[in-house]
């Protein structure tokens, strides 16, 4: 039987229930029926910090304030962002990085600018720049994934546009993921400038998003070789676009980026990515990473600077020359103990196989190996047991035919995933000689497309133009020089020999003199080029206060 108590008691909060029901809905009815009532719905609201200057001799400050966002939330977001502290070295908006990339986007549309004296000052200027960013990079790079892995890349626009159009569609700085290139950027393609201008732009805006290895490409030995790349060779580029004397002075600037540019990179702490491979141990007491995080901060490896240890600019050589060894390599000329052998290409560089790859692995606690160096038709091709990725970022300029593809691989948590370029892709900056878009163009104007790049199966008739040179009439040297770094080439030597491996390759006979040129050569010679550099920043910052006192005066 149930408990009389426990009966009242309920129905006691019954009635309790019903009568608060009933005032509930009694209010409701009379907030509906009110003319004075408003409705109001919560307004949130933004905390808005801005880093403020204090003035001449006080310390920057934290400024905070409530703003409502309301509807305009975005427009908040917006401005917030905007107003974000970037820091002294915020290159987004710099008239320098907008030119190239205006220049990258739409390159038939710049024609003009990829000609002009401009062109060779904006990329002398980026060149001091990147410089500096380079500087304060280790020698291995460690990036977290999403991570997009490219190859060698050789001066090749239109491939490099087709990456542009297909994963970083909306800019590199609205993509997730980090960017890795492995490498070899000069040579073999007609488009080296832009291309390095680019890349560089690129580093210059997003230093902590880009990451740029050296191949072996990026050293003097090799991107100098006129002899043997003729117009395709990064040097012959530059001085048949600036002239002889602006063009070497562009060529070497580049080349004091190259020799800063790290050697291999870490993804995840997981995934070793270099251009060429592993290197060969300097002792026993060390891991190769902290063998490769020892090379000279500034090394120029082929041919070395005076400066330059000998076993790691050795290190350095193997991390952009060596390769993976064949079947046969492995059986016939790899080491046993070691597991390095004598690279196919001759000349000093190595290869590394089964045994150097488990070595290293364990030593290290990675699980793969990605480089580049080596042209693969597919864009990627995997060796020693899927430990080692080779990716290979053009289609062209490496007798791989007309259906070769141009890879990368995108790095994400646990996920390996090929992106590659198929040959029925179509772009709207490089054509064919033979295409019918080119029908309207002038003989003037097909010529200026073909050295540049934007047209391909080159025509031999190509008018000879001149460039105007810088005034270098001031030669003053500032109080304050930067390091120089000086090669001599009677102490020390490249640790490959080119002219073995052109032998191999039943190329031309090698010149053992070819370096003459710019043996000896430092960053004092470049002060002549700054100096104008400097000159010219002068006179456009005096026309900027003009033009705003004349606008204060109207």
């Amino acid at each position: 039987m149930s408990d009389p108590n426990n009966n009242e008691d309920i129905a006691k909060l019954q009635d309790q229930i019903n009568s608060l029901t009933n005032q509930l809905e009694a209010a409701n009815q009379a907030n509906k029926g009110s003319t004075n009532s408003k409705r109001r719905q919560i307004a949130p609201a933004a905390v808005h910090i801005q880093q403020v200057d204090g003035g001449i001799g006080q310390r920057p400050f934290l400024q905070s304030r409530r703003e409502m966002m309301g509807r305009t939330a975005s427009i908040c977001t917006r401005q917030v962002m905007s107003n974000l502290p970037t820091g002294e070295n915020d290159y987004s908006n710099h008239p320098l990085a907008l030119r190239i990339m205006d220049m990258f986007q739409r390159p038939s549309e710049n024609l003009d600018y990829l000609n002009s004296e401009q062109f060779a000052k904006d990329l002398f200027k980026l060149c001091q720049k990147v410089r500096h960013v380079l500087e304060g990079e280790p020698r291995v790079v460690f990036l977290q994934s999403p991570a997009y892995i490219f190859g060698d890349i050789h001066g090749n626009l239109e491939d490099l546009h087709f990456f542009s159009d297909n994963i970083w569609r909306l800019g590199m700085s609205l993509t997730a993921g980090n960017f890795l290139f492995l490498g070899d950027y000069v040579d073999r393609g007609m488009s080296c400038l832009e291309v390095t201008a680019y890349l560089l732009a690129m580093k210059l805006q997003l230093p902590n998003k880009v990451f740029l290895l050296r191949g072996n490409h990026e050293t003097r030995d090799v991107n100098g070789w006129e002899e043997h790349y003729g117009e395709r060779s990064f040097i012959y580029q530059c001085r048949q676009r600036f002239g002889d004397d602006i063009g070497y002075r562009i060529w070497e600037a580049c080349n004091q980026v190259f020799d800063r540019l790290p050697l291999c990179g870490v993804v995840d702490q997981d995934i070793f990515c270099v251009h060429g491979g592993i290197p060969r141990p300097v002792g026993e007491n060390t891991t190769r990473i902290q063998d490769i995080l020892n090379v000279s901060k500034v090394a120029g490896i082929n041919p070395p600077y005076e400066h330059e240890d000998d076993d790691y600019q050795q290190v350095a050589s193997d991390c952009i020359w060596s390769d993976p060894a064949s079947e046969e390599q492995e059986q016939y000329s790899v080491d046993p103990e070691s597991g390095f052998g004598e690279s196919l290409r001759g000349g000093g560089a190595i290869c590394f196989g089964n045994k150097a790859v488990t070595d290293f692995l364990a030593q290290q606690g990675f699980s793969y190996i990605m480089r580049a160096h080596e042209a693969h038709a597919e864009g990627v091709a995997v060796s020693k047991g899927a430990r080692v990725f080779t990716v290979f970022s053009t289609s062209k300029d490496h007798n791989q035919g007309s259906q070769a593809l141009a890879g990368c691989i995108l790095v994400d948590g646990e996920k390996l995933q090929v992106i590659n370029r198929s040959p029925a892709y179509k772009n709207q900056y490089v054509h064919r000689r033979d295409s019918v878009s080119l029908n309207a163009l002038s003989p003037t104007e097909i010529s200026k497309r073909i050295k540049l790049g934007l047209i391909s199966q080159d025509d031999d008739e190509s008018s000879e133009e001149e460039w105007d040179d810088f005034d270098e009439s001031s030669e003053e040297e500032s109080d304050e020089e930067p390091p120089v770094y000086a090669f001599s080439k009677e102490r020390r030597r490249s640790s490959v020999n080119l002219g073995e491996m052109a032998a191999r390759f039943n190329s031309e006979e090698w010149d053992s003199t070819h370096t003459s040129g710019f043996v000896g050569t430092s960053s004092r010679h470049l002060n002549a080029l700054e100096d104008v550099i400097r000159e010219d920043d002068e006179e456009e910052a005096e026309e900027d206060s003009r033009s705003t006192v004349e606008g204060d005066i109207s």
